[in-house]
């Protein structure tokens, strides 16, 4: 299974925000779409970094409530890794457990074209370990 297969169930939809936004209007984002890490923009840049819950954690361990004022570029990960639709599963878990992250956007001729989580790729691998299973009752149930 590819980035691409994971992506015509989830579709492409990318939740981003301005490197200049708050904290706070962040951690709103994060909490009405239910999701965990947002895409930071620039102008005239797409990705220049992410912002996750982690991020959120980090930022108020080290300035209290009063880390929500700050703008999101302040705690944002600066080193984003991405992939592209023709990565498979396999590597694209290595590249997560290697760099320990849990989001990685999808790059396609220097165009976001999604975002994949760790959830993304369980659910992903689960449907492969599923078909697998299928494939062997069937070859053992058609001796």
């Amino acid at each position: 299974m590819k980035v691409a297969d994971l992506l015509r169930v989830k579709g492409a939809d990318v939740a981003t925000i301005s490197k200049d936004r708050s904290i706070a209007d962040a951690v709103t984002m994060l909490k009405e779409r239910r999701i965990g890490a947002l895409v930071v923009t620039s102008v005239g840049t797409p990705l220049v970094g992410m912002f996750s819950e982690r991020d959120v954690v980090h930022a108020v361990a080290q300035h209290g409530t009063g880390a929500l004022a700050m703008p999101v570029e302040s705690f944002m990960s600066n080193d984003v890794f991405s992939c592209r639709l023709t990565t498979t599963l396999d590597n694209l878990m290595a590249l997560m457990t290697q760099q320990r992250i849990r989001h990685v956007p999808v790059v396609e001729d220097d165009q976001m074209v999604g975002l994949v989580s760790i959830g993304d790729v369980v659910r992903g691998r689960l449907e492969e370990l599923e078909k697998e299973k299928m494939d062997l009752l069937e070859y053992v149930n058609a001796r």
